[in-house]
């Protein structure tokens, strides 16, 4: 197979820098400032303090030609709760005019939430135009901004609506990286009385569900329609090699690599060295021998990096960036 991969990746979220400027007087940015800098530090070696592109389309383009990755998956940030309801980091329609001059290279990652606080109607409201009249291709659920963890009862109606259109959810899973979210919204295990209720609904859980990773990966070999993501946490795989091979070789002998998908949530920087970890996936001789972990073949590869996230959305895999 050709080394010329076609890479397609989501979770590239786009902050609205006027608003940015608007709202650090909140005591709520600060508690989120500090209690970002833990993961960062992981994923990213780096913290908010240190220098970043600008999280806005033009800057990502540049790093998607430069790095030869086709296709992004964008979506605002929201943390409605860090103002109190006030306002969000960014929206679905300032998402819109940002992805704009960059069409079959960056698609709309909607996110309608929070679901629950702002009311289902108004929320399938929203993901109903965005995906009819917009082109929205995902949709992402972030529970921990919520009122209700990601099997409440209340998020039936929603989950019914996703499933009526056709739209894959991305789910946060595994802990709650900020202040003042909890994790006990967004934990693995509440995925599986979901799935059992909505069988054709398809979920991408994000970052691999750390620190509970094994049991997601136990879900997604139960449940057809669940896919493991590796967005964000990639970037401390790629720091910290040994946490990748096992996570991914686990995964491997739980499922077919038709179940594994491409996440970023990463400084834009970073877009390179998390696609050569995948394209340059080779797993070590002792832990094929001593963990039963399979080699990770050229198809693995090539469905991690893009024909996966492909098929869910209904994109072409065509190489639509310069190569490298």
């Amino acid at each position: 197979m050709s080394k010329d991969y076609f890479v397609a990746m989501t979770e590239f979220h786009f902050m609205n820098l006027q608003t940015m400027s608007e709202i650090g007087y909140y005591p709520g940015m600060q508690q989120f400032h500090d209690s970002v800098n833990g993961v960062l530090r992981a994923w990213a070696g780096r913290d908010l303090d240190s220098e970043w592109p600008q999280p806005i389309a033009s800057e990502l383009i540049k790093y998607m030609d430069q790095t030869s990755v086709d296709v992004a998956f964008c979506l605002r940030e929201p943390m409605m709760d860090i103002t109190g309801g006030v306002v969000s980091m960014s929206t679905n329609g300032f998402m819109l005019q940002q992805i704009e001059p960059y069409p079959e290279r960056m698609y709309l990652e909607a996110n309608v939430g929070p679901v629950i606080k702002r009311g289902i109607k108004h929320a399938n409201w929203e993901l109903d135009y965005l995906v009819k009249e917009r082109g929205a291709k995902l949709c992402k659920l972030y529970t921990p901004e919520d009122d209700g963890p990601l099997n409440d009862k209340r998020l039936w109606p929603f989950y019914e609506k996703a499933v009526e259109l056709g739209v894959p959810l991305t789910v946060h899973t595994g802990m709650s990286y900020v202040c003042p979210q909890p994790s006990n919204h967004c934990h693995p295990s509440q995925l599986d009385d979901v799935m059992l209720a909505f069988p054709d609904l398809k979920i991408i859980a994000y970052h691999a569900g750390w620190p509970h990773s094994e049991e997601l990966i136990g879900l997604c070999g139960k449940h057809k329609n669940l896919y493991l993501s590796l967005s964000g946490i990639i970037g401390w795989f790629q720091r910290a090699p040994y946490r990748g091979y096992h996570t991914i070789g686990t995964a491997l002998q739980w499922m077919t690599s038709e179940k594994i998908v491409l996440g970023f949530d990463l400084p834009f920087d970073d877009l390179g060295r998390v696609t050569d970890y995948i394209k340059n996936l080779d797993m070590p001789e002792e832990l094929q021998e001593k963990w039963g972990y399979a080699q990770v073949t050229e198809q693995d590869k090539a469905n991690i990096l893009g024909l996966n996230l492909a098929r869910l959305t209904g994109i072409e895999p065509t190489k639509r960036a310069p190569l490298r």
